[in-house]
């Protein structure tokens, strides 16, 4: 059974369409999977009190790129920062530029990918109005609570002691000598309470005494004149 010409067209337009239909599967399922410019992106940061800019690139093809970093000075006029090679995947990856940025700068970062890509990366990099710095805030001042006016102390009286009692002169101890201190005073000058007595005794005696000489005296004169 041979096959016409008519079949024999239409079996190969059919083949055609097929072709072109794969073709443009692949070619729209490779689109998809290559570097684009939106799988990178850049952040200013901090590392403990160092700035630093951080490129992550999420390309999960893991094409290698190339990472160049520029800062705009005044005038418009660049200064390259530094370049590095990065190889992006799914969860990302990140490649760091040590970089001690200032509050407001502005940096452009440029992205080379080939074949794929070769251009800046949209809106360049703006730095937080924030320096990094490793100064934690001073804490405020706490009140110190007034202090509580306390009663002035009251001197106390001295009290005299015994020994200063006993240290005072001799006589001014008491307005009365006491009895063992008149009687020690009398034994050592050999007065008593008799004294008048023993006054009125001797002149008794030296009366008597008197008279008896006397009376010895006529005696002898008048036997002398007889």
């Amino acid at each position: 059974m041979s096959i016409s010409r008519r079949s024999a067209r239409r079996s190969v337009r059919i083949l055609g369409v097929a072709a072109a239909s794969a073709a443009v599967v692949l070619g729209l399922s490779g689109s998809a999977s290559a570097c684009v410019i939106g799988d990178f992106k850049a952040e200013a940061k901090c590392d403990a009190a160092k700035g630093v800019i951080v490129v992550t690139d999420t390309d999960a093809s893991g094409t290698p790129a190339t990472i160049s970093l520029f800062r705009t000075n005044n005038g418009g006029v660049e200064k390259q920062i530094g370049q590095q090679e990065v190889k992006g995947s799914a969860q990302g990856t990140s490649v760091t530029f040590s970089e001690k940025w200032k509050p407001n700068a502005t940096y452009r970062v440029h992205v080379t990918a080939s074949p794929y890509v070769d251009e800046d990366i949209a809106g360049g990099l703006t730095t937080p109005a924030a320096t990094c710095t490793s100064e934690s805030p001073t804490p405020a001042p706490s009140a110190s609570p007034k202090p509580t006016p306390s009663a002035p102390a009251q001197s106390a009286t001295p009290t005299p002691t015994a020994s200063a009692s006993s240290s005072a002169p001799a006589g001014t101890v008491g307005n009365v000598p006491s009895p063992a201190a008149g009687d020690s005073n009398l034994a050592e000058t050999g007065a008593s309470s008799n004294t008048g007595l023993i006054a009125g005794i001797a002149g008794a005696l030296v009366v008597v005494g008197g008279g008896a000489v006397y009376f010895g005296m006529r005696r002898r004169g008048a036997r002398g004149n007889g």
